[in-house]
């Protein structure tokens, strides 16, 4: 995962947790838009999301963020 994925996927994180709350949990599907523009950015995020970490659909910001600093 590049460093610029990272800082996108805190900064997604963050703005969900001022939002709605610590507890709140994201899809896998937050960190990209309703359409396939980048299919190897989406495979990239579905490999370290699903494959290497073995995250469920929804899980907590606060952990994914945890995750990447």
């Amino acid at each position: 995962m590049t460093p610029e994925l990272q800082k996108r996927i805190i900064k997604i994180c963050d703005e969900k947790i001022i939002q709605k709350g610590d507890n709140v949990g994201l899809s896998f599907y937050a960190f990209f838009e309703n359409k396939n523009t980048d299919p190897d950015l989406l495979m990239t995020v579905a490999k370290w999301r699903i494959l290497e970490n073995k995250l469920d659909h929804f899980e907590k910001a606060k952990k994914i963020k945890e995750m990447l600093q």
